[in-house]
């Protein structure tokens, strides 16, 4: 198994143990912000943010320590006159130009002699990219007058601040992506290293020309008092993101606070790890133009010691730096329910549907609030189980729409503009009719195979089929067309741990986080449930054309034999499948099985090797 890090209270790194993985770890949050329209800053924003933060502390949780939270923090654009002053003051250095500089919040160990090695080696880094270090500064906390308590001192941090100074004739988009290719490369070097005892204390938390970020494992109303910069009323900004914390299946910590670098959120991922195993596998296909050479220092794309909140953000923050806007980027990300949306536009359903040949969606229950300085807003699952509330106009965020402020612009972009401006960039509906292929389409050649009844028995009991699957789930569907309900909890043994034969897929069901989510009823709400999925080879991500969309439809995971045999016939031009054998005598054992699962793993690689593009 890989390692996955996870910080303790006293800094340290843990691995699993026993049944826990920190890969199982979901958010259950409050999120909201406030900001000016036309882009004009001020303090009060900082204090109508905090306000917001304060009344969201039912949103977020605590431990036993009634002092200790699961984390509180604000995301606010670069206070520009209070960083001239304090760099001036404390550091002995002129800022550059807006846009021309960028600024680092950093956890830092506590350790001296750790803390300086971290400090070195983003030196190195920040050289090693063609850019100017201006310096460090000590960020002000005062834990003692927010009264923190005993969990979150153990596990606090130092915090400092980074400011780089751009190379000369970097465009800002430019600049970023240099700060961007930064981060990875020194978070990778620090928590990497074994010889740090406090790797796990090394975060950045915002490293942009644009946002920085203040947050900790904080209660709401700790936030402004453990940071004095914040209180400062030469501390001025036009935009302020705020995150009260609920840990649901996680343990709290100072860099698993929110916002992250590009977002804040309140629910959880429930397809996190198929979304998190398909960006890695998609790093081996990718290119871009932006970073050529250096592409390879940004993977993994998603960082294993974050929690599903920070796998979002990780891609966001990658979709982002690759070329894609902010607003594109959480389209993909977080689609509308289009497939049986009969009314919605034909164009926005063809960038929809273009698009989930790229990317699948990374599917709540989640309200998502995002900003990368230029822009603000929210979007909602499609599935609308995270009401949030608007604030011009009062009412809901309705499900799968998005709520976006164009500082530039100076107005509120309205869904329907926002998303007819994506989808009529490109001709998805002609580039969809021309390459992409529906199983549905395809007529088998070949005989289907007889049924061969005399030993049905045998292959369910071999399979794992039980009186109760016949009789509770599978008869009801079939007779009656009536979907057996049962209540939302699930006492079973978890199918890795039983003695008894299981069908396949109980070994993924209980994946989901265990919160109280309603149950979905799939014939109400019918509009936004759907089997369907895109599956064959995948291009670069990076640099969409139109044969990205020459993949296979798949409208039902469950195949019938003529649609098996029509994929093992695929005669479409660059498609080639190979069937695999996964057989082996039952005498062999444990030793067959491990021995067969090495052996195809070989014969897959090669057959893919060979120009095989799907597997059977």
């Amino acid at each position: 198994m890989k390692e996955h890090r996870l910080s303790n209270t006293d800094g340290a790194q843990t691995l699993p143990q026993g049944l826990y993985d920190p890969r199982f770890e979901h958010d259950s949050c409050g999120v909201g912000f406030v900001a000016h329209i036309q882009g004009k800053r001020s303090h009060q924003i900082v204090e109508d943010a905090n306000t917001i933060l304060i009344n969201m502390d039912h949103r977020g949780a605590r431990g036993s320590e009634e002092n200790t939270g699961d984390g509180a923090g604000m995301l606010t654009a670069l206070p520009q006159e209070f960083l001239c002053q304090v760099v001036e003051r404390e550091i002995g250095e002129r800022l550059p130009l807006p846009s021309e500089f960028g600024v680092g919040m950093v956890f830092m160990p506590t350790k001296d002699t750790e803390r300086a090695h971290c400090r070195r080696v983003v030196e190195r880094v920040v050289k090693d990219q063609g850019q100017r270090l201006i310096g460090w500064r000590s960020v002000p906390t005062d834990a003692d007058g927010a009264d923190i308590g005993p969990a979150a001192r153990r596990a606090e941090p130092v915090v400092e601040q980074l400011f780089i100074a751009a190379a000369p004739g970097l465009t800002e988009d430019a600049f970023e992506r240099e700060l961007y290719l930064i981060r990875k490369q020194c978070t990778r070097r620090v928590r990497d290293d074994a010889s740090l005892e406090q790797a796990a204390f090394f975060y950045i938390c915002s490293l942009s020309t644009q946002v920085m970020i203040y947050k900790g494992m904080l209660r709401p109303e700790q936030l402004l008092g453990y940071f004095p910069d914040l209180a400062d009323p030469t501390f001025t900004t036009h935009l302020a993101m705020v995150h009260s914390r609920f840990s649901t299946n996680t343990f709290p910590s100072w860099d698993r606070a929110q916002p992250n670098r590009f977002m804040a959120h309140n629910g959880e991922i429930n397809t996190l790890l198929g979304n998190v195993n398909w960006m890695r596998a998609r790093e081996g296909v990718m290119s871009s133009p932006f970073f050529k050479e250096q592409l390879s220092q940004i993977f993994p794309v998603v960082e294993p010691h974050g929690s599903d909140s920070g796998n979002f953000d990780n891609v966001l923050e990658f979709l982002l730096m690759t070329g894609r806007t902010l607003q594109e980027s959480i389209m993909m990300l977080v689609p509308e329910a289009w497939q049986k949306h009969t009314g919605m536009d034909p164009a926005r359903r063809a960038f929809y549907e273009y698009h989930s040949c790229l990317m699948e969606p990374w599917d709540g229950p989640a309200s998502i609030a995002f900003s990368d300085g230029r822009y603000i807003g929210a979007v909602l699952d499609r599935n609308g189980l995270r009401p949030s509330e608007m604030v011009k106009e009062k009412g809901r965020l309705q499900p799968g729409r998005m709520f976006l402020i164009d500082f530039e612009q100076g107005r509120m972009i309205p869904d329907d503009e926002l998303k007819q401006q994506f989808s009529s960039r490109h001709p998805y509906a002609k580039w969809l009719d021309r390459h992409r292929i529906d199983l549905t389409e395809l007529v088998p050649q070949a005989p289907v195979p007889p049924d061969h009844k005399e030993t049905l028995l045998a292959r369910m009991r071999t399979f794992g089929y039980t009186v109760e699957t016949l009789q509770f789930m599978l008869l009801p569907l079939v007779q009656e067309k009536r979907d057996p309900i049962g209540s939302m909890g699930n006492d079973s043994t978890l199918a890795c741990l039983s003695d008894q034969p299981r069908l396949i897929y109980d070994y993924f069901k209980q994946l989901f986080a265990q919160v109280t989510n309603p149950a979905i009823d799939s014939i109400r709400e019918d509009l936004i449930m759907s089997l369907e999925c895109y599956i064959g080879p995948e291009k670069n991500l990076l640099c969409p054309t139109e044969e990205h969309c020459c993949r296979l439809k798949v409208t039902n995971p469950i195949l019938l034999d003529e649609e098996l045999i029509a994929i093992r016939e695929m005669k479409q031009v660059g498609w080639q499948a190979t069937t695999l054998d996964i057989t082996f005598q039952k005498e062999e054992g444990e030793s067959g099985l491990v021995t067969t699962l090495h052996r195809l793993c070989r014969e897959a690689e090669a057959a893919v090797d060979a120009g095989a593009s799907t597997l059977l």
